[in-house]
């Protein structure tokens, strides 16, 4: 995959020469390019921003600078033999960012990002781009940061551990919170390692019976507990096809049956009066 960062602050972005993204570079599964977009302005200030028309406050990220530099890149990456690229838009009012769009954005051969500052850039820049290629605009939560950068590498980071060869362990993301498949909507329980005692407190019997299939089934119902705990909007969501008969016994002991009267809602199950087990 290759991915390039057009920024104002390139600095920013150093962290992806550590950890798993740093690994993956060095192993040449990602090849990473950071741009400083003042390169592309031709005053003396190398300014970027100018007020926004119609009045208001903060300013606005100009056209100018943002399409040369983004021809640049492009022209840069087909010459380098990449294709098919995509634009991400980092921004409090794009899509939510979720694992489902990783795995989506980690298919793609390319991802171009344009970390945003001040009020955001003109909006003409998306709309000039999105006849060329795909663009997500893509929100990583419900709050605003000063820029876009580390929305940057939050997504580059849940993107890069899915390409392959970057985990040690091909199978560690399988079972990770909102994985597709058995754990999709679904939030990780605990986890633990050795000493099986600490300060009084031991690991769960289960976990040390070797009996794989009730490990299984404990670590099923340990992600059904603390996703009904924590967000219990996602079992809402969940088609009830989605769980077998022993999920539904937990969910029931949980507090939780189907909603009948749900799906025209976007819900399929509600709490109801019950007690856990």
């Amino acid at each position: 995959m290759r991915l390039d960062v057009v920024t104002i602050f390139p600095e920013y972005l150093e962290p992806l020469d550590v950890s798993l993204v740093g690994k993956a570079r060095a192993r040449g599964r990602l090849d990473v390019h950071v741009h400083d977009l003042r390169a592309w302005t031709y005053d003396w200030h190398h300014t970027v921003d100018d007020t926004p028309y119609g009045g208001g406050p903060g300013m606005v990220m100009m056209t100018e600078p943002w399409g040369e530099a983004l021809d640049t890149v492009l022209a840069d990456g087909y010459e380098a033999g990449s294709h098919e690229p995509a634009l991400i838009v980092p921004t409090p009012s794009g899509r939510p960012f979720t694992q489902e769009m990783a795995v989506e954005l980690s298919e793609r051969p390319w991802l171009v990002f344009t970390p945003a500052r001040y009020e955001g850039i003109d909006r003409r820049v998306f709309d000039e781009y999105a006849t060329r290629m795909p663009v997500y605009e893509v929100s990583i939560g419900d709050y605003v940061l000063a820029g876009g950068e580390a929305a940057v590498l939050v997504i580059t980071e849940a993107v890069a551990r899915l390409l392959p060869g970057v985990l040690g362990n091909a199978e560690s993301h399988r079972d990770d919170s909102f994985a597709p498949g058995t754990m999709a909507n679904l939030l990780e329980g605990p986890v633990y390692t050795k000493p099986p005692r600490w300060r009084g407190r031991e690991i769960p019997e289960v976990l040390l019976s070797g009996h794989h299939g009730k490990i299984a089934r404990w670590r099923r119902d340990e992600a059904l507990k603390r996703t009904t705990a924590v967000r219990p909007d996602l079992i809402e969501r969940c088609d009830p096809k989605a769980f077998d008969k022993k999920d539904r016994e937990t969910l029931a002991a949980l507090g939780w049956e189907p909603d009948p009267e749900g799906e025209r809602y976007g819900r399929f199950w509600r709490r109801v009066d019950a007690v856990e087990e």
